[in-house]
């Protein structure tokens, strides 16, 4: 069977990545498959999914794949490793859907690769489902991520802490360069092999680059743009990535890498689940200024390419670095407008919803729930919001001056502000239905709720509320 895969990143020169094929697997059964995506992406949804369980987990590859796993290098917590790559995952090819965007399709968890340092190449269940669910809910959200198109269980036990199911995910991406794949060709100081890898990025991403006076300045502006944005995205909706190193930066401006990622409960900035973020330097209010970190080290890598004149290029790199957290302020300040239902703008906004969060740090109030209940108040205006009461006087005397009657502007608010959010405990509770019971009912429930994360849905008010204390889920774990 062919899927009409393309080969573009294959192509470029074998320094670029191992060309190999996945180890097979036992008995491959498949667990879930996304047919909406696959009917998205122009494939035969039908015969894709009779077919999904050997070809998407590498036994019986399509015809035309060419599988590699790709090199790249990253930053881990501020410690640099130059050599790391794809240690489970391998690139089949790349998909032309019917609107002409070009997307990557990947198999996750599918064995040893060259850049396996040790590892066994292999996935368990449960961190597959966990991906498959976040990114779908990112996607249901509206945010820019990369998606998953399969699991299929192996037969076959993976060693962690203890044997689990093991598993494969079909990850479908705008593409899978990354900061840490640039870090990866500065590192050896292979220039030849970054302008090759910034020709494929801007032809890929950024094609309006290619006439711009500098086109490595126009695509380090672009990727920069991108991310404020995408930054901005996951702090209105309580995200927090957890593991945001460099190799976990996707150029394309999606999330990508759904390891330690969760959702606040109560708003505190200083937030983390990552089992692995000893010091808080992935927290949810530090994420900006970490991808700003990341963003630098990206903007050291061209500065070959921007300008012979190294101190030159290092001020022009320079001055789009200084922007960013700028940039991702006024973002982030235009989505909190919307939650809080802010037609138009006026100076004193960013004072007033500081405020809102502060208010909501003291009383520990739920991030997500808040914002949905302010809708609520806006429709009708007796209406208290636990938590946030003596913030709501300075809302409404604010309000006065926005123009939109209160039900439209509830409405708008329901846009802006989810009802439904992955609940850290909803995940692991499915998760652990799924990896210890073979039970998905639980997984596929939640799956379908977060699909319609802006819908009223009466019949599912349970997985709308917050954690009781018992529920609470504390940490969380990159399950590689």
């Amino acid at each position: 069977m062919q899927l009409g895969l393309t080969h573009s990143y294959a192509g470029l020169p074998d320094r670029f990545h191992a060309a190999l094929r996945p180890t097979p697997v036992r008995d491959p059964k498949l667990a879930i498959f996304n047919r909406p995506l696959a009917k998205s992406l122009g494939l035969d949804v039908d015969a894709l999914e009779c077919r999904a369980a050997g070809m998407l987990s590498g036994n019986d590859l399509p015809s035309d794949a060419r599988p590699i796993a790709m090199a790249y290098a990253g930053h881990q917590f501020g410690n640099f490793v130059p050599s790391l790559g794809d240690g489970r995952a391998i690139l089949l090819g790349e998909l032309r859907d019917p609107n002409g965007m070009v997307r990557d399709l990947q198999l996750k968890g599918s064995g040893l690769t060259p850049y396996s340092r040790g590892g066994d190449g292999r996935a368990a269940l449960g961190p597959m489902l966990r991906e498959y669910l976040l990114s779908e809910a990112m996607h249901a959200l509206g945010i820019p991520t990369t998606r998953s198109l399969a699991v299929v269980a192996t037969g076959e036990p993976v060693l962690r802490e203890r044997s689990l199911p093991g598993a494969v995910l079909t990850r479908v991406a705008a593409s899978h360069v990354r900061v840490g794949t640039f870090q990866y060709f500065a590192a050896r100081r292979d220039e030849d092999g970054l302008r090759r890898l910034l020709d494929f990025v801007v032809e890929r991403h950024f094609p309006d680059a290619r006439a711009a006076a500098n086109p490595a300045l126009a695509a380090l502006q672009a990727v920069a743009d991108r991310q404020a944005a995408l930054l901005a995205d996951w702090l209105r909706v309580g995200f927090i990535h957890g593991v945001m190193n460099t190799d976990n930066m996707a150029l394309s401006g999606e999330t990508i890498d759904y390891g330690p990622c969760a959702f606040l409960d109560a708003y505190h900035p200083d937030t983390v689940f990552s089992s692995i973020d000893h010091r808080g330097r992935y927290a949810y209010a530090n994420q900006p200024s970490v991808a700003q970190w990341n963003l630098a080290r990206f903007a050291e890598t061209l500065l070959p390419v921007i300008d012979d004149d190294q101190a030159r290029a290092a001020q022009r790199a320079g001055d789009i670095i200084e922007a960013f957290l700028e940039n991702c302020e006024a973002q982030l300040l235009a989505r909190l407008r919307e939650k809080a239902g802010l037609g138009n703008a006026e100076l004193e906004d960013g004072a007033l919803l500081k405020q809102l969060l502060l208010t909501m740090q003291e009383h520990s109030a739920d991030f997500t729930l808040t914002f949905r209940r302010l809708a609520d108040a806006a429709e009708d205006n007796r209406l208290e919001v636990a938590g946030i009461e003596s913030w709501l006087p300075a809302w409404r005397a604010r309000l006065q001056r926005d123009p939109r009657p209160g039900t439209e502007r509830a409405v708008a608010m329901r846009r802006a502000n989810p009802s439904f959010i992955p609940r850290n405990h909803r995940v692991e509770a499915a998760l652990q239905a799924a990896s210890r019971e073979g039970n998905l009912a639980p997984f596929e429930k939640l799956l379908a709720i977060v699909q319609r994360p802006y819908d009223d849905q009466p019949g599912a008010v349970a997985y709308q509320r917050a954690p009781e204390e018992s529920e609470r889920v504390l940490q969380t774990f990159c399950g590689t």
